[in-house]
């Protein structure tokens, strides 16, 4: 089916990519025209505005919007509003905020546009690997878009299925998920985010416990001198822990078992302060989501080899870069 994307960044360029691997009709925008025009050598169908784009899609238009969350994301959903028609759709598949995503939701719905809130998980190496998805807004909306959530998601793949899962129906086992109405979608991936927080925090922790295992601050008969890379690399065949994330984490040291191109300084992108917020609101405990939020602010003041484990699997899963 034909789709238009707004955003060609890591996450944006590389969908469309994917999706025109799949067969899928691309129509491209970017604020920065150079990389319209690289798309277009591509095989993708280019616009140098929003107007020519919407004027390219084809009705029942539906238009995918990858740009960073908040202003950027308001600015452009509220533009693509301005041009389309009833029955048009926008998604929005960054990471906004689920209580954004229900306010844009009512707005649209009096002018007949449906919007659709697509949680992406995936990072840089979503293109090959495939992206998992969850997904809000109206239900035959987003069945409708069935064919472009399919060719973005990994499919079943090798995945063992979930003993006692039995045959039940859905696309789950093929890495996307319709989870309710608008903002459910975001939530889920809210939530998604918050617990990645967490589990990175315990690896970091770890192996900072290791690098240390040597420090004279316990006795001489009882300093180990710690293999970082190997222990992870070991961790990933059979172990109870292995998980994509300490592949990451293996990969990382791999390269550089010191992590000397990082200072530890850990940005966090939202959602883990919003998780947190949503226990608050609940009165959910969420005891380890909380300290691992508080850990990266406090890296912004001083910073431990679990920093620096913890920016690396960011730059391994995202391509983020540390700021200076």
């Amino acid at each position: 089916m034909q789709l238009g994307m707004v955003g060609l960044g890591r996450m944006g360029g590389n969908m469309v990519r994917r999706l025109m691997r799949g067969g899928h009709d691309m129509v491209v925008y970017n604020a920065t025209l150079d990389k319209v025009q690289e798309f277009e050598k591509e095989g993708a169908t280019g616009a140098t505005s929003l107007e020519e784009f919407v004027g390219k899609l084809s009705k029942p238009r539906a238009a995918w919007v990858m740009v960073p969350a908040g202003e950027a994301t308001e600015s452009t959903v509220t533009k693509l509003a301005a041009l389309m028609d009833e029955g048009d759709t926008i998604i929005d598949g960054g990471n906004s905020y689920f209580r954004d995503d229900a306010r844009r939701a009512k707005a649209l719905r009096g002018k007949g546009i449906n919007y659709v809130d697509v949680g992406t998980s995936g990072g840089i190496w979503g293109i090959d690997r495939g992206y998992c998805m969850m997904v809000g807004g109206p239900k035959e909306t987003v069945e409708r878009l069935d064919p472009i959530l399919k060719t973005l998601a990994p499919g079943i793949g090798t995945i063992d299925k979930t003993p006692g899962r039995g045959s039940r129906p859905g696309t789950a086992e093929d890495g996307y998920l319709y989870c309710g109405t608008a903002g459910a979608g975001h939530f889920v991936k809210m939530v998604h985010n918050g617990i990645e927080y967490g589990i990175m925090q315990a690896y970091a922790e770890g192996f900072d416990i290791f690098k240390n295992a040597n420090t004279d601050k316990v006795e001489e008969d009882i300093r180990y001198d710690f293999n970082l890379a190997d222990i992870a690399e070991v961790w990933r065949r059979g172990s109870v822990v292995s998980s994509w994330l300490l592949d990451l984490t293996a990969i990382a040291l791999a390269e550089d078992d010191r992590l000397e191109d990082f200072t530890g300084y850990v940005q966090d992108s939202g959602e883990g302060r919003w998780t947190v917020q949503a226990a608050i609101d609940e009165d959910v405990p969420a005891d380890v989501l909380t300290a691992a939020l508080y850990v990266r602010f406090r890296s912004r003041q001083q910073h431990t080899f679990a920093e620096k484990m913890l920016s690396a699997m960011r730059k391994q899963f995202g391509g983020h870069v540390e700021a200076k």
